[in-house]
């Protein structure tokens, strides 16, 4: 976590991270069979997981993805997704 902490603090100290949040563990997943099933979720032995997310200031994807490179959770088989916003912020 040390690791995680520093990278943090070093990208907003260059006022790269616009915000940042966790999720609830609480949610509900929705799936269309049939019909639209909805099921409490999701659960932590899912093999995708979304923790929460971090907001940056970029120019485009790949700088984007450059800053990600950073995160210390790819030294622990962690997934990064990098995307963009449809519409910027003002």
């Amino acid at each position: 976590m040390a690791r995680f902490t520093t990278w943090m603090e070093g990208m907003t100290a260059n006022g790269i991270v616009l915000g940042t949040a966790g999720l609830e563990v609480a949610g509900k997943v929705l799936r269309r069979s049939d019909e639209i099933i909805v099921t409490d979720g999701p659960y932590p032995e899912a093999t995708e997981i979304v923790g929460g997310y971090v907001l940056i200031s970029a120019t485009d994807l790949d700088e984007a993805a450059d800053i990600a490179r950073g995160c210390p959770g790819l030294d622990y088989r962690m997934a990064v997704e990098v995307r963009p916003l449809k519409h910027r912020l003002k």
